[in-house]
């Protein structure tokens, strides 16, 4: 009788603590921290529209579907950018496709605030096309930034990273949200007997941080690597992810890169669900200093409530995004749709709570009770909290799995480039949805949410399937 034969079983992830050489985490968060620091001044150059909102709508007599053109055009920029920097990036290398779009951020934002005295008629074109070409350099941040750290961080410690990218992001929007209101209200400077007065103009909002942006510029270039094998070090990757990798050349070829990523069913699935996220993220970010102004009268620069909001959200955004990291990490191993999904419900639910219980305007007749400013500013918090969480999960922990050490800028690049497609419909899209909703129905400012509301439930839906057809495989990404 011939023997049996049994297929080998593949075998189950670790689930200890890695173990790496000795001083390797000392340089690993070396070359995190200056990384981190340089993608957080990209988003000083980034939220600072969000501050000046009121001001340059106010200035230059822009609807509200007009302002939110700018937006569109720097989101789907950004959104073209991402599709083709990643690629870029992978032939390039992370630190200096960054350098690339931290140089040209501080050009473009300058000349943004400059342009402003130039502008002809409203400005609008000028100010579209500047954020624009702004939009498109700044994508060579997040490629840049995940593809060095795919090589620093073995698959299961991913989902940490994630969370620390996310405190990085939100370290940008925290520097922003309480200096930003500081700068717009203007302070005075003492050099020797002589007083001098810095801001007071929202064009400041556009001057200062790109000075910021050059002095991170400079250490991170003379400090960050590539790779840990630049600097004596080497990382045990997953043994898949590895094998992919060594049957790559070092130099891959374009093509072989868009082929290979393009081609993976998860890419794209999670790909849809960010771009869920990225219309949700940036529809409440970008509105809600004008929301706080023109539906409760509450001025950004006098109000201690949206200065408090404003401080609050990219903080409580940070906890989200740790927490949900830890918890694919260390309680999923390593999957992150299950998380995601949890996420995405839970933020369908705080959209339709505020969009039940701030269901009018307090300026109609009838309002209701529960619609207060304080309430709003809640609500402001909780969906920040959730749309960031899956949004540092997604962007970063989930297109490092697909994309791999060789691959994770243009995995980065493609995925991250839906989040920008649904970022712009948050711009133009939305303005006008809330210039008709505000002029013509009783909903106001309400609208907003219930815009928010059906992306959200889609993200849900797409990461629900994704754990349902992953469940108990180790699928990356899933």
């Amino acid at each position: 009788m011939e023997p049996v034969t049994c297929a080998p079983q593949k075998p189950a992830p670790p689930s200890g603590p890695i173990e790496h050489q000795p001083g390797f985490r000392t340089r690993r968060g070396i070359n995190w921290f200056l990384l981190g620091l340089m993608y957080a001044s990209y988003y000083t150059c980034r939220y600072n529209i969000s501050i000046a909102a009121p001001r340059i709508i106010d200035e230059f007599g822009f609807s509200r579907a007009q302002f939110g053109l700018i937006n569109t055009g720097r989101h789907w920029s950004y959104a073209v950018g991402q599709f083709v920097n990643g690629l870029l990036t992978d032939r390039l290398g992370g630190k200096q496709a960054m350098a690339v779009g931290a140089i040209a951020t501080i050009a473009l934002n300058l000349l943004f605030g400059l342009s402003s005295y130039a502008a002809v008629g409203s400005g609008l074109v000028l100010f579209v096309l500047i954020r624009c070409l702004d939009g498109y350099f700044q994508a060579f941040g997040a490629p840049g930034f995940v593809k060095i750290n795919t090589s620093w961080f073995p698959r299961r410690e991913r989902g940490r990273f994630a969370g620390i990218f996310g405190l990085m992001i939100q370290l940008g929007q925290i520097s922003m949200m309480n200096f930003g209101p500081v700068l717009l209200a203007g302070f005075p400077i003492f050099i020797g007997r002589n007083r001098f007065y810095v801001g007071g103009d929202w064009r400041w909002l556009f001057w200062l941080p790109p000075a910021v942006v050059a002095v991170v510029l400079v250490l991170m270039y003379a400090i960050v690597r590539n790779e840990p094998e630049e600097v004596g070090y080497h990382v045990e990757h997953d043994p898949d992810e590895a094998r992919v990798d060594a049957s790559l050349e070092n130099d891959v070829p374009l093509s072989k890169v868009f082929a290979t990523i393009v081609r993976k069913k998860m890419v794209w699935l999670t790909a849809a669900a960010y771009f869920c996220t990225g219309v949700v993220r940036t529809a409440q970010f970008d509105w809600f200093v004008v929301y706080f102004e023109q539906a409760w009268g509450l001025n950004i620069k006098t109000s201690p409530l949206v200065k408090v909001t404003a401080a609050l959200l990219p903080i409580t955004a940070f906890f989200g995004s740790i927490a949900s990291g830890y918890v694919s990490d260390l309680l999923f191993r390593g999957r992150r749709a299950p998380v995601a999904m949890a996420l995405y419900a839970t933020e369908s639910l705080v959209i339709l709570a505020a969009a039940l219980m701030l269901s009018h305007s307090p300026a109609l007749p009838g309002g209701a009770v529960l619609a207060t400013p304080t309430l709003a500013a809640v609500f402001m918090i909780l969906i920040s909290l959730t749309c960031n969480s899956t949004h540092s999960i997604l962007g970063t922990a989930a297109a490092m799995d697909l994309g791999g050490r060789k691959m994770a800028g243009f995995s980065l690049g493609l995925i991250d480039s839906f989040q920008y497609i649904g970022a712009g419909l948050s711009g133009q899209t939305l303005g006008y949805a809330l210039d008709q909703a505000i002029q013509r129905t009783s909903l106001g400012w309400n609208a907003w949410f219930w815009f928010m509301l059906p992306f959200s439930l889609l993200g849900m839906l797409l990461m629900g399937y994704i754990t349902a057809r992953t469940r108990g495989r180790d699928v990356p990404g899933g």
